[in-house]
């Protein structure tokens, strides 16, 4: 049995130890107390937790298999109170074993709390943004070199969707608004925005030319790659690479879709600490004193609206974040 299972003993989240053959062999106080009672007990198979089997099971397979953390997103799970609804987290430890972390869907409290942040944030950067949007208006027209107009028309640019962005944190809810986009120029968006500025990045592009037209919301998933990219500045690159691909046969979360693009921004700052690679997309999470946390969470959210999903890999010098979109044949999201 890990060591740190004793530390688990004391947690508030409901944790359990598997083996290889999947059985438990260690159930946490708050997982037997989430269930209801000791109706399932040390020695007892995993499959006997599983209300819609062999989800469970698979992705217990999944994480040994592979040596990485694998999630099941609102699986349902037998207890002595009837099936509950939670997601759940798979993590290899030492010994060919794995570490389950229940997060139960019935504790919204601290998502409420940053939506609530968020709104707050939304309705204090209006007036600044109105403030910058005419300072930017006047540059534009009193300038005469066109590099500098153009520099001053991206600032307006970002300006409004920065405001638009807002609008829709104030009105908490609002569904993506999609349409049918050549993803190539909002990859191109975010290469001019991360080449300009003191602290400018120098960027590279590795686009697919096949790629076709994906139904999206453009701003949110302009926002998350800028997010991205910020991250990558704040970890130290000197450089990135805008890559883009068609991928057939793609596995999203537990499904497997036709066709999807992926997006990937690679960096060669310092990496993901290790100490942060469990919880890089949690909300208030960050490697650095001075950040906020939400960058990498609220890509990661937009990534989900738009049915995809965001991960990486990371050593350092070589970050890849890929953010993986399904599409259809017509250019819808799946």
């Amino acid at each position: 049995m890990p060591a740190s299972w004793a530390l688990s003993e004391q947690c508030a989240t409901p944790m359990a130890v598997i083996d290889r053959g999947l059985d438990l062999r260690a159930l946490s106080p708050a997982l037997i107390e989430w269930l209801g009672g000791a109706h399932v007990r040390r020695g007892d198979a995993l499959a006997l937790l599983d209300a819609t089997p062999p989800s469970l099971c698979d992705a217990a397979a999944r994480a040994l298999a592979q040596e990485r953390r694998v999630w099941l997103r609102e699986a349902r799970l037998h207890s002595a109170i009837g099936d509950r609804v939670a997601d759940l987290a798979f993590t290899p430890l030492e010994r060919d074993s794995l570490l389950l972390e229940v997060m139960p869907a019935t504790e919204p409290a601290a998502g409420a709390r940053l939506s609530e942040s968020l709104r707050g944030f939304a309705h204090e950067v209006r007036g600044p943004l109105a403030g910058m949007r005419g300072a930017a208006q006047l540059l534009q027209r009193r300038l005469d070199a066109p590099d500098l107009r153009e520099l001053a028309g991206l600032v307006i640019g970002e300006v409004d969707r920065l405001s638009g962005l807002s609008e829709r944190l104030l009105h908490a809810g609002a569904k993506p608004r999609l349409a049918r986009v050549n993803v190539h120029e909002i990859v191109e968006r975010v290469a001019a925005l991360a080449s300009t500025g003191a602290d400018a990045l120098e960027v590279r592009r590795d686009y697919d030319p096949s790629l076709p037209p994906v139904r999206i919301d453009a701003d949110r998933v302009l926002q998350a790659l800028l997010n991205l990219s910020r991250n990558a500045l704040e970890a130290g690159a000197r450089g990135l690479v805008l890559r883009t691909r068609v991928e057939h046969a793609a596995r999203i979360g537990d499904q497997v879709v036709r066709l999807a693009a992926r997006i990937e921004v690679v960096d060669d700052g310092r990496g993901v600490p290790a100490f942060l690679a469990g919880t890089l997309y949690e909300p208030l999470v960050s490697g650095r004193a001075d950040g906020s946390g939400l960058g990498l969470a609220i890509a990661r959210e937009i990534a989900r609206e738009h049915g995809g999903e965001l991960s990486h890999v990371s050593r350092p010098g070589a970050t890849v974040f890929s953010l993986l979109l399904p599409i259809t044949d017509d250019g819808a999201h799946a």
